[in-house]
């Protein structure tokens, strides 16, 4: 916490004074006087000095404070409790002439600021991916998977087994009433995949065609019971082809042999895990980091953080016609649930934050006029504007500061992702080259600025 206090001279806070004036001649209407153009003179014999006093004080203090945030680099994280020092007892039937207003202009401003702290150890990290090479076991995996997609379903005359595909009525109520989506003839359903509710893939374990099951569970992603009604008309299992040369060069189009067939699907799995480790790197970098940070994220930081990201959900659930209740149902959340997941997001977010800008301290980055400059021309780009435009906006609405803690930020990530040490699950140490390779980082950590 940090308290600032400001005073301001009475000439300086004449022309505040001028400006609450201004703004009340706009509103009150005097004979001869178009709207606005009454002169101070008048307005103040005709009404009196409190209500241009109380407008000024109410217009100004934002802008006093704005400066003395800026003039000592206070980077505040929540909104200032300000109090007014001077008397400005206003005018009662018990006080018809309070004593004069006091000059100069004094009021505090109690500033809750972004905690400036240390991670020790934030060199030494150890960040664990999924190493991208498939070992002989998980090739052949891979195979046997690609392999059922050109199986064919068969009849057999025996009880249903996990793997095996049965066909089956499905009658699913409640009170009497058909449960929306239990409800289906002919349903092709592998045994084992526990999509539809506890206990039913062991009721059809045993099974045989021509039987009928009824029993009572509790459908995924509902907390009331429901009565299930199945006929198993068929039990099925699925054969697939022998592996072969002849299979491989009828059916797989880039092989003609099965060596060339496990090449080629060695490369490509290895290929997506390349792709899926270098999406979760940084993910996986920030998880770490954030154990580093030994205090509690501020409050006031979490629900910034929170709120726009809360709004923005909302706003792309808007923009493609999704129904935020319809969503959280679908999901089987509520509203609370929602909200305690994405205030975990935001904790995490605000640590990170504090962290990257305690790793830009430590090793001395900073942004140059010239970095700055190019980001300025970075931006205009991206939104088809001039460099100077882009410039002269952000200097207007005092982001400046902002950009720059984003810039130091986005290099302090840039630095660990070069210098922390990467390894796979069997803790083995994997070449940063790999582990990054031509990758495109995302540095805005899940797309938000952690004011």
């Amino acid at each position: 916490m940090v308290k600032l206090s400001i005073e301001v001279d009475e000439a300086e806070f004449d022309r505040n004074i001028d400006a609450a004036f201004r703004k009340i001649a706009r509103e009150v209407r005097l004979p001869g006087f178009r709207p606005g153009k009454a002169p101070r003179r008048i307005l103040e014999a005709r009404i009196g000095i409190d209500a241009a006093l109380g407008q000024a004080l109410q217009d100004a203090i934002p802008e006093y404070l704005g400066k003395a945030v800026r003039e000592h680099n206070i980077d505040l994280i929540a909104q200032p409790n300000v109090t007014l020092l001077n008397n400005n007892d206003p005018v009662t039937e018990e006080n018809p002439t309070p004593a004069p207003f006091e000059y100069p202009v004094k009021f505090e401003a109690t500033c809750e600021v972004r905690p400036e702290i240390q991670v020790p150890g934030y060199a030494g990290l150890r960040v664990e991916l999924v190493n991208p090479s498939l070992s002989d076991e998980e090739l052949d995996e891979a195979i046997s998977t690609e392999r059922r997609r050109f199986g064919t379903l068969v009849d057999v005359d025996r009880a249903a087994e996990v793997g095996d595909n049965v066909v089956i009525d499905l009658v699913g109520t409640r009170n009497g009433e058909p449960v929306p989506g239990l409800n289906v003839d002919e349903w092709t359903y592998e045994v084992g995949r526990g999509w539809v509710a506890p206990g039913f893939d062991d009721q059809l374990t045993g099974a045989k065609k021509g039987d009928s099951l009824t029993f009572t569970a509790v459908p995924n992603g509902t907390e009331e019971e429901a009565d299930f009604a199945i006929t198993v008309n068929r039990v099925q299992t699925l054969e697939i082809p022998e592996l072969t040369n002849e299979w491989v060069a009828e059916n797989i189009a880039d092989a003609d042999t099965i060596d060339e067939w496990k090449t080629s699907l060695r490369a490509r799995y290895e290929e997506m895990r390349m792709n899926q480790m270098r999406r979760t790197v940084v993910d996986r970098l920030t998880d770490e980091l954030e154990k580093l940070v030994e205090i509690e994220a501020p409050e006031a930081m979490v629900n910034n953080d929170l709120q726009a990201r809360v709004q923005n959900t909302l706003q792309q659930f808007q923009a493609q016609g999704i129904a935020l209740d319809q969503w959280l149902s679908a999901t089987g959340q509520d509203a609370d649930s929602f909200i305690a997941g994405m205030k975990t997001q935001s904790e995490k977010a605000v640590k990170v934050d504090l962290a990257l800008r305690a790793v830009a301290s430590a090793e001395g980055i900073e942004v140059s006029d010239a970095d700055l400059e190019a980001e300025f021309e970075q931006i205009g780009v991206r939104v088809g504007e001039k460099t100077a435009k882009v410039r002269r906006a952000y200097e207007q609405n005092d982001a400046v500061a902002d950009l720059v803690a984003q810039m130091r930020k986005s290099q302090a990530l840039e630095w660990l992702l070069h210098n922390v040490t990467f390894v796979d699950q069997n803790g083995e140490v994997l070449s940063t080259d790999t582990v990054l390779g031509e990758h495109d980082h995302d540095h805005d950590h899940d797309g938000h600025d952690h004011d």
